[in-house]
């Protein structure tokens, strides 16, 4: 499964490599993290993750295979 991710502000590169397994695209306003999830747990590791790092995430949604 792949999905998006965007979170508020930009995410400094060093913050951003706490997500190995996503890709990071700065936007107007916002930091765009993108890649394969593998199932359920590793969705909900990934929301601790950015939570444990104060990122608020804006919205979240599953990307078309």
């Amino acid at each position: 499964m792949r999905y998006e991710f965007r979170v508020t502000g930009s995410v400094p590169r060093l913050m951003a490599e706490a997500f190995p397994e996503l890709a990071a695209e700065p936007v107007p306003r916002q930091t765009l993290f993108f890649g394969t999830v593998t199932d359920e747990a590793h969705l909900y590791g990934l929301l601790a993750r950015f939570q444990a790092l104060g990122l608020k995430v804006e919205e979240m949604r599953r990307l078309p295979e």
